[in-house]
Order: structure tokens, then sequence, then C-alpha cells
């Protein structure tokens, strides 16, 4: 059992958000953190104390999703306004923004160069985009309902996505085809990620559970219900040794991957926990809930290992990957439950009213192009924005123009180039036709949702009324056997 030095601790509360706050992201240089809120904003937390926060004002609905691209130079939020928008996370707030899906973005996540953006939504969609160019690429679209989640591997090979379809999906970025679905969930799957490796995934479901896969033999090797309510979100340590995961039921676990048990129980919202993220260190992790508030906590229980681990590391000339879950300690895939050993910690979180730190409000006009836009037209920008952001976009720009040469199919085409030599009338018509379908598609996103709506109370229906019947014909068993029972003898 880990000792009192060894267990994590609240390090720091922030204050600022003014609703529940919906997803949390650590800078690469662990000197920032980003959160995103029910009350429509981002809010950029300077990890030196005494240092300001920033509250960034853009979108027209709640802040549904946070990710910081891997220079730190950008952070991408989603929200329910159906918009993406790429920040710069300073105190100019520069930012761009463009429609992305025809409902809410759920989720936002750059691939590990930077070079891409993944999206998920209740379109039932999952959207790459190049950053640099803020150009549509391609769609994954076998979902058949919300999409919650998608996140690329490590490398940019795969792309795995979950949704309230109850399956997780595992799809090839060069082929765009999915290669593989796991369907072994009792109801919406919630969260998806890979770990360090690259060679498992973990997904959550409102069903109470945390799933392991390896996508290497397509088999589940960890199991564990430790909540006692639905899973919202979760974290992999770098090291891949540790996860944290939150949940409805207003608690964060900490759970040992190599031993597969739960080891840590931490309280201190007041209400579901919606955000979990570690630092890219590993050293910090923040919690996000329903209570508006932002908990930052020390790690502490992996410092020694995780620390000479990285020492070893960096001291080979060629360093290896990191070892996978099952090459160390094979498990096998029985349901984990909340080990009674686990440790219980329930800090004092004062309840602090006004905000903390000090915020600086930057307001940003909601400039963003239609969906249709996106294949028609280039992305506005608000004028004081263009010449921070578009130097960012410049500095990789002809690393992704030739990566796009090698890697993109025949049936992607640069929009830019192929419109070039149409002529102004020809442009405008297709520009309407465009508006038009987007129109219809928004029309078919809605009557989708109704008839999902009808589904799940007709189900109810006849569950109701498959227990009617059973009760009636005990009932009619239970008088039967009293009729008989009270006949006279003849």
């Amino acid at each position: 059992m880990a000792s009192v030095l060894e267990d994590p601790t609240l390090a720091r509360h922030f204050k600022g958000h003014k609703d529940a706050v919906t997803c949390a992201d650590f800078s690469p240089n662990n000197k920032q953190l980003a959160t995103g809120s029910c009350d429509k904003t981002l809010m950029i937390w300077n990890l030196n104390p005494k240092s300001r926060a920033f509250r960034f004002v853009g979108h027209q609905d709640v802040v549904t999703a946070v990710h910081f691209s891997p220079s730190g130079e950008l952070v991408a939020s989603g929200s329910r306004d159906k918009t993406v928008r790429l920040w710069t996370p300073n105190i100019k707030g520069e930012s761009m923004g463009f429609k992305a899906h025809t409902a809410t973005v759920r989720s936002v996540s750059f691939s590990a160069d930077g070079q891409r953006l993944v999206t998920a939504s209740d379109d039932k969609s999952v959207k790459v985009w190049s950053v640099h160019r803020q150009k549509f690429i391609y769609s994954l679209n076998q979902h058949t309902n919300w999409v919650r989640c998608a996140r690329f591997s490590p490398d940019g090979r795969l792309v795995a996505s979950c949704g309230d379809d109850r399956t997780v999906r595992l799809w090839d970025t060069s082929t765009r085809l999915c290669v593989n679905t796991f369907t072994d969930y009792g109801g919406p799957a919630t969260f998806v990620d890979f770990d360090s490796s690259g060679t498992c995934i973990a997904s959550s479901g409102a069903d109470n559970t945390l799933k392991i896969w390896d996508i290497r033999t397509n088999k589940l090797i960890q199991h564990y219900q430790v909540h006692s309510a639905a899973i919202n979100t979760f974290s992999f340590h770098p090291s891949g040794n540790y996860l944290i995961s939150g949940s409805s039921d207003s608690t964060v676990k900490i759970v040992d991957l190599l031993e597969g048990r739960l080891i840590y129980t931490l309280h201190g919202h007041k209400g579901p926990v919606l955000a979990v993220a570690f630092s890219r260190e590993g050293d910090l992790f923040a919690s996000g809930g329903s209570d508006s508030q932002v908990l930052m906590w020390k790690t502490n229980f992996d410092a020694l290992n995780y620390r000479e681990m990285l020492s070893r590391h960096r001291k080979r000339v060629t360093p290896d990957p990191p070892p996978h879950l099952t090459d160390i300690y094979p498990r096998s895939p029985h349901q984990h439950l909340a080990h009674i050993g686990a440790v219980e910690i329930n800090p004092a979180v004062a309840d602090v009213h006004s905000a903390h730190p000090h915020v600086v409000e930057i307001g940003e006009d909601p400039f963003y192009t239609t969906a249709a836009g996106r294949h028609t037209s280039g992305i506005r920008e608000h004028p004081s924005t263009s010449a921070g952001l578009t130097s960012i976009f410049t500095h990789t720009q002809h690393q992704e123009e030739a990566r796009e040469e090698e890697n993109l199919g025949p049936g992607v085409t640069d929009l830019q180039e192929e419109r070039a030599g149409t002529s102004p009338a020809l442009r405008s018509t297709l520009e309407h036709i465009v508006q038009q379908l987007d129109i219809l598609t928004q029309t078919v996103a809605v009557l989708e949702e109704r008839l999902t709506l009808t589904e799940d109370k007709l189900r109810e229906c006849l569950d109701n009324q498959a227990v009617i019947l059973e009760q009636m014909q005990q009932q009619d068993e239970s008088r039967k056997e009293t009729g008989g029972a009270e006949s006279p003898a003849v």
C-alpha cells in the first residue's frame, strides 16, 4: 500500500467558470491548463501562481471539447454551436472558427504531428481536417447514433471513435475504412483513447464500465467496474501504467493498470465529474465537474518509478518504445471491481464564489464559415487575428503539403485549385446548391434525432407491455390455483 507521502494531493483550486466544466487539457510545456464550460467560454489557466487566467469568448453555446496542439501554439475547441475554433493561448486570444458539423461537436483532437484535427459529432460523423489550411479532408460515417469521442493513434495511422450506438470503431486513416468494431457494451460508449504505445485502446461507458482492448489481437484484456454511475471521461498517464476516470458518481478513480486494481478514490466535486486530464509529464492531473470547479492535483504516487524510467529512456542512444501491457503483466479480461484496499482521499475544497486567480476577459467576434463554405471558400478571419495565426499555420505548411502529396488518395482533390478555373456565375450557383444541401442535411439530422427518440419511447412501451402481460399471466395462474384449491370435493 502506498505511503501517505506518495498519495495524490490537491495542489490548486481554480474558480472562474460560471457553469459546469465539460473538458480539460494541459499544454505540452506544462505551463497552462485549458478548460471548456457550459457557460460558453474557454478558460486558459496559467499554472504560475502569480499569473492571471484568460477567459476566451467566441462560441455561441456550450463548449464541449478542448485540446492543445503538440506545439502548444494552438488550442482547438468544439461546441454545441456546431463549430470548431482554433485559438492562440495568450492574452491576444486570436482565433479562427468554422462550422464543422450539422449538430453538436463532441470531440476535437490533434494528430501527434499537429497537422490534422479529428472531430466527432451528434450528426453521427467523424471528420478529419487539415489544420494549417482549415480545410475538410474526409468523413468517417458508419456510426448509427451520436459520436461522443474520436482520437488519433500516436502514429496517426488509426482513428478510434465511440458513440451512443454502443460501439467503438477503429479506422485506417490511409484507406478511410473501419477496420474493427467492438460492441461489448451495455449502454452508450462515452470516451475512447489510445495508450502511449498505440497498441491498446481504452473505452468507458454509461454502464459504469472501463474496458481496455489489445488492438493487435482484438481482444479484451482488462475490464473494470469501479464506479457506481456512468464514466464520463478518462485519461492515461503518459507512462501507460495508470489511468484516471471521472464519473457521474462525483468521484475520480485512479487505476493501476499493471496490477489491475483500483488504488485511489478522490472526492472533492459536488456532482458529476465531466473532465479529467493528466499533464504531459504525468506529475499533475486536473478534474472538472458540474459544480463549475477545476481542481488540479499532484500525482505523487508515480514520481519515483516514472522518473527512473524516463532517466533510463533518455540514456539510451535508440530508446525502445514503451512496453505493452500484456508483454509485462498478462491479464485475463475478468471484471475488476472496486478494491476494498483502495485509498480514499477527500480534501477540503474551499467554496470560492469569486474568480481565482484573477481573470482577464478576452472577447472575440464569432466569425466562422458554414459547413458548406468549408468546401467552397476560405475561412473568414477577424482582421486583428490574421497575422498571428497565419504565421503559425505557415510554419508547418510545406511539411503538410509534402505529406498530403504522399498520403491523400485519388478521391481527395484540392478544391481551391479545382475552382481556380470556374466562372463567378458557376461558382455562385454551386455555392447556392451546397448551401441548400447543408440545409437538407440539417433537416435530416433533426428527423434522425426525432426518430431515435421515437424508437426509445417505443422500446420503453414494449418493455412496459411485456411487464404488464407477465403480471397478468401470473395473476391468472394464481386465480386458477386458488380456484382449484377451493373447489369442493365431489
